[in-house]
């Protein structure tokens, strides 16, 4: 993306595990037609690589939303660097109570929880619940592989899915 070459730097804490480089690069090629001037959500964000990333490669706008100060105070951080008019807001929120205070409408949501914490599925249903991904949006989750598949609601077909060591994502679109 136009942001290429830099490198992210944050300071490890407990639960966070930033998509590993081979994950976040074939994800991107999956949307990369549907990246371009998209509306992005980063539930879960930790360290931002997702939604700074959608950025990059021209999403119009993203918010990042985590309840870990010090993850958005690191995120806010790498916003900055990029310089000024970035279109990125940080909530200091838990992703369940952000969906349920009426989110907005996004064209791709990134959803990463902590592993092992149950977290995807209600927040797939509260996604959907809510109108928070448009139709045709598009909605990246990632799980353990060891984890059970995602009970996600009947309208969300699944676009794409891979394995990469311990990690499962897959990629639904939002039928409508």
């Amino acid at each position: 993306g136009q942001w290429r070459g830099r490198k992210l730097t944050f300071t490890p804490a407990e639960g966070l595990r930033p998509t590993p480089d081979r994950v976040r690069e074939t994800l991107f090629n999956w949307l990369a037609p549907a990246i371009h001037g998209a509306h992005c959500l980063d539930l879960f964000a930790g360290s931002g690589a997702l939604g700074l990333e959608a950025l990059s490669r021209g999403a119009a706008s993203c918010d990042f939303v985590d309840t870990s100060a010090a993850a958005l105070r690191q995120i806010e951080h790498h916003l900055a660097l990029l310089g000024p008019g970035v279109p990125a807001r940080c909530q200091s929120a838990p992703a369940l109570g952000f969906l349920q205070a009426g989110a907005g409408i996004y064209d791709i949501v990134f959803i990463d929880p902590p592993f092992g914490k149950h977290l995807v599925d209600p927040v797939c249903t509260q996604l959907d619940a809510a109108g928070t991904l448009a139709t045709g949006g598009m909605a990246y989750v990632e799980t353990a592989v060891r984890d059970p598949a995602p009970n996600v609601p009947a309208r969300w077909r699944l676009h794409r899915e891979k394995v990469a060591g311990e990690v499962c994502y897959r990629l639904f679109v939002r039928a409508g």
